[in-house]
């Protein structure tokens, strides 16, 4: 398992070494600019040359260090690391072969590394609900994150896309400059337990999207929910072996102007057709912590979603800068689901400083609630094994709700470079009232091969 580790991480680095020797060839002035939107450069023109051929070289790189300054489950203060390579290629299929109104995508991830939430934030009994170091997660290996085609009907007014791709690309689509998880990506992906799967793990999928008008699109897809392609070494995984049921989500997306200013806001639901077992009652209705017989299964789960993102204001008449707003709320299916609900609210401040215009500057706070089914399970057992002191190893920890903050400022280094140093602080990690509040310093580097 090491030695695949250790030769999916060479992969991603000769990649970008590869990249670095052509751009060196072509033309070393390019490599490195400033102003360059990679940091290898034009490799002599031949980038530009390829994307108005229909090929655009997709490669880039993600690392985020996490340190706990304060408080947590164990406060001998550390540091670490998690990272993410990526490696792939946007194809304009009209272009390359005439295929009109068609694009094609295909992404490998790489992750490593470790995270400062397991251990040293949370109780390992009970981790956290949220993670300082949202890069983390899905195993060390290489991933097949993409493989879809797309094709535009009807003067684009049908949108259809099919292949390997995740729920997240679509549907409660979100973005990720923060660096806490609470805050990043698709939020249903996060709290909707075992059934969708964020990037970087695809499924085999369809995405069906009609465009009502300009401001107004409805979309629909089907995602096959197959827990064996989160295992490791199937990170290439195409075969439907394994396959549980499919998840559904409908979207109705809304992107308005306000006083000009952008918008978009989504409200959608999904629905698995997996059995989902239920979180506390057994097969005969009682509490199945202190039956010990099996949990009662359920035919479905499901969810529903809110997501609205919006500029506020202009900076001196440059809609570029200014402040944006964004908040995220989801609820689960409380028969079957560990989070029942989570909301959150974002600020964030682009071009703050005119001496410093590319830059912004974010504060964000999140409310993750446990079901409350899951503290009883915990409360029956505990009693069920005459245990109620936290520090014995046999106690079940209580977990009800985790409140995470986070303050950053994002340094425009480059275009082709993003260095984000942020300080979170974390409430009752994973619930837990007897665990201390942390403070984690942060550093996230988002870069443009």
């Amino acid at each position: 398992m090491k030695k695949k580790h250790v030769n999916a991480r060479l992969i991603c680095q000769m990649s970008a070494a590869a990249a670095l020797v052509l751009a060196g060839n072509a033309m070393a002035a390019d490599a490195f600019s400033s102003d360059s939107k990679w940091m290898t450069g034009d490799w002599g023109g031949e980038r530009t040359k390829l994307i108005e051929q229909g090929i655009d070289i997709k490669a880039d790189y993600v690392g985020e260090m996490g340190a706990n300054l304060n408080g947590g489950y164990n406060d001998d203060k550390t540091a670490r690391y998690a990272d993410q390579f990526g490696l792939g290629v946007a194809l304009d299929l009209q272009k390359l072969w005439g295929w009109d109104n068609t694009q094609a995508k295909i992404q490998l991830t790489n992750r490593n590394g470790y995270n400062i939430s397991n251990d040293r934030v949370g109780d390992p009994r009970a981790g956290t609900l949220s993670s300082s170091q949202e890069v983390y997660g899905r195993g060390h290996m290489v991933r097949l994150t993409q493989l879809w085609i797309q094709h535009q009907f009807f003067d684009n007014k049908l949108d259809v896309k099919a292949g390997y791709f995740g729920e997240g690309e679509d549907f409660n689509t979100f973005p990720c400059d923060f660096q806490n998880l609470a805050f990043c990506g698709s939020q249903v992906g996060n709290w909707a337990t075992n059934i969708w799967y964020n990037w970087p793990v695809s499924q085999a999928a369809i995405r069906v999207k009609y465009n009502i008008n300009d401001e107004l699109y409805a979309q629909i897809g089907a995602y096959n929910q197959n827990p064996s392609q989160l295992e490791h070494g199937n990170g290439f995984k195409l075969s439907g072996s394994g396959t549980k049921g499919t998840v559904l989500p409908v979207e109705l997306v809304w992107s308005p102007k306000v006083n000009s200013l952008p918008g978009e806001y989504r409200v959608g639901y999904y629905k698995s057709t997996a059995d989902a077992d239920d979180v506390r009652e057994d097969v005969n209705g009682f509490d199945a912590a202190t039956t010990g017989d099996d949990y009662k299964s359920h035919n479905s789960k499901s969810g529903y979603w809110f997501v609205a993102q919006q500029q506020l204001t202009s900076h001196n008449g440059d809609a570029t800068r200014g402040l944006n707003i964004a908040a995220n709320a989801t609820f689960h299916d409380k028969d079957t689901n560990f989070i029942d609900n989570y909301q959150s609210v974002m600020f964030v401040y682009k071009g703050p400083f005119d001496a410093r215009p590319k830059d912004d500057i974010g504060i964000g706070a999140a409310r993750i609630h446990v079901n409350k089914d899951v503290k009883r399970n915990a409360e029956l057992l505990n009693a069920a094994n005459g245990v109620s002191d936290y520090d014995n190893a046999a106690f079940s920890p209580i977990r009800e709700t985790e409140y995470n903050y986070e303050l950053n400022y994002g340094i425009h280094v480059t275009n082709w470079l993003t260095v984000r140093p942020n300080l979170q602080y974390i409430t009752h990690p994973g619930g837990v009232d007897e665990v201390d509040n942390a403070l984690v310093a942060g550093l996230k580097i988002q870069s443009t091969f």
